[in-house]
């Protein structure tokens, strides 16, 4: 792939509460698979109100988040080094791999935080509290 481009509207918008995997309620759009990514994950995640991704880390891939719509709660940081900031549009935050991550939405609407992460690759979400130093 030289190049690609894709509108947001042509991506279909997936409903993930039925993947075991996943938290449940939240719907999301894959751009990467739309535009043939291979280095980078690019989402964009749709979390109703009082929903959340919940604090993860991963081993091998760097993620950074940007919220569109809505107020989020951050949980960021190492576990027991942890911070809690209050996102709203125009936010940006990253956390690289191993150190702990997590958003929920406490807005009163659906919120849209824009997700990505490199290198593109399978890595599951690690529990914080169990990584070592």
């Amino acid at each position: 792939m030289e190049y690609e481009y894709v509108h947001e509207d042509d991506v279909p918008r997936v409903d993930l509460s039925e993947n075991d995997d996943m938290p449940p309620d939240h719907d999301i759009r894959s751009i990467d698979e739309a535009l043939g990514l291979k280095n980078m994950r690019a989402k964009v995640w749709y979390i109703e109100p009082g929903d959340e991704i919940g604090y993860h880390a991963h081993s091998e891939q760097e993620e950074v988040f940007y919220v569109l719509e809505g107020t989020f709660s951050l949980k960021l940081g190492r576990s027991g080094e942890t911070e809690t900031v209050e996102a709203e549009p125009g936010t940006w935050w990253a956390a690289e791999p191993m150190v702990g991550h997590g958003h929920r939405n406490v807005g009163d609407e659906t919120g849209i935080v824009l997700a990505f992460g490199a290198p593109a690759v399978d890595d599951a979400g690690l529990n914080p509290q169990e990584l070592d130093e």
